[in-house]
């Protein structure tokens, strides 16, 4: 295995790219509950927090059905979980677009909100990075205008029904500063520090005119992905102690069924065929990039059309993969970027569309999943995590344990 590691100096953030071998509801259908959310600025702030920049608002809306036990002989349903590093909105339209793709199709994603995202470059001494310089940062500070923009997508996203994870803060992912060398307490501190980003934009912006984010962040934040999947043996120790449900940093996984580490579900990205090429690549737009045009974002026009053809060929595969054999959850991982001419998220998008009507999928946020999970038989779940890549049942699903 051959992985090359990108450090996150482009827009959202930058995963870890390989080359070579890739470096809820429940029942019949996907039904969720139908509040209707209306105007997100038109509701009401609810219960504020600290200093109104959060509020209670009470049960999130449109979550599926309160998830159940597997019957024995019951075919799982097949998850799939789209989820955004970052999570920022840069003026180029990506988060509403994607907003309106999973209203349409009924889906509901995780969104790893960067915590410097809501932080105004003015205030960046606010930010102090372990192992690197105060108000240092591997990506850039938005503009104001990009922040209330920001804000406006991340309070229509839970509103909607998505999940609202983190991705940290400064995405270091090279030199000693990396996030690959920190400690658990400096993992602590990274989090703490992200979360007062979020849950004090009012006091670091001064803005008082915009609505509050209409979660407790406390409580909504049960999982995050590192930057470039780096750091998480130490990060793990300060998730649990946390209370967080899942982590989605593995620096790669295969098409399983997952398990915890530390007693924390471990999430991981995973090595999906990749058509016309004997290796698999990590199921990422980033990743799929790196092996394109070896990392370059602005390659020649005329590969666009190949590349987009064969990004989404690589992702439905991986999907069918899972869906016609062992029923893994399928996890892909994204930015909110328009490298090469944008044709990632034209083929994260045909993905979607191809997969949203299929008999027993189901797309879900990272929190919905892992409330399915945690209500299985264990029995059942070892006999799922017994099955291993492109593995159907022997005997069928009637016949599994």
């Amino acid at each position: 295995m051959r992985q090359i590691t990108r450090r996150g100096a482009l827009g959202l953030g930058l995963g870890v790219a390989a080359a070579g071998v890739a470096g809820c509801s429940t029942g019949g259908d996907n039904t969720h509950d139908t509040q209707p959310v209306g105007n997100p600025g038109a509701q009401k702030d609810g219960k504020p927090i600290g200093d109104g920049s959060t509020s209670y608002t009470g049960k999130q809306p449109k979550q599926p059905k309160k998830p159940v036990p597997l019957e024995p002989g019951e075919t799982p349903p097949q998850f799939v979980i789209f989820s955004w590093d970052g999570a920022g909105e840069v003026g180029n339209g990506l988060f509403p677009r994607f907003l309106k793709l999973a209203e349409e199709h009924d889906a509901r994603m995780t969104f790893f909100l960067s915590g410097l995202y809501l932080l105004p470059e003015s205030k960046k001494r606010l930010y102090q990075p372990p192992n690197n310089a105060v108000g240092a940062s591997d990506i850039g500070y938005l503009t104001d205008d990009h922040i209330k923009e920001t804000l406006k997508y991340v309070r229509q996203a839970w509103l909607e029904g998505h999940e609202i994870g983190t991705h940290f803060n400064g995405h270091f992912c090279a030199g000693t500063g990396s996030v690959a060398n920190w400690t658990s307490a400096q993992w602590r501190s990274e989090i703490d520090q992200a979360k007062s980003f979020v849950k004090k934009w009012r006091t670091n912006t001064g803005w008082t005119d915009l609505p509050p984010l209409p979660f407790d962040y406390d409580k909504e934040l049960v999982g995050g992905r590192t930057p470039c999947l780096l750091g998480q043996n130490n990060l793990l120790p300060v998730a649990r102690e946390l209370g967080w449900r899942y982590d989605a940093s593995s620096p790669g996984g295969r098409q399983r069924w997952p398990e915890k580490k530390l007693g924390v579900w471990d999430l991981p990205l995973q090595a999906m065929p990749f058509p016309g090429h004997s290796f698999e690549v990590l199921s990422m737009d980033y990743n799929i990039l790196a092996n394109q045009s070896q990392n370059s974002t602005k390659a020649p026009p005329a590969n666009y059309p190949g590349w987009r053809k064969q990004a989404a060929e690589s992702y439905l595969a991986g999907f069918e993969r899972a869906y016609t054999t062992n029923r893994a959850p399928f996890f892909v991982g994204n930015h909110f970027e328009q490298w090469n001419g944008g044709i990632y998220m034209d083929a994260v998008e045909e993905a979607m569309k191809k997969i949203a009507d299929k008999k027993d999928v189901r797309l879900v946020s990272f929190r919905q999943f892992v409330d399915w999970l945690d209500v299985q038989d264990p029995k059942v779940l070892t006999a799922l995590q017994s099955l291993d890549v492109g593995q159907k049942p022997a005997g069928g699903w009637k016949n599994a344990a």
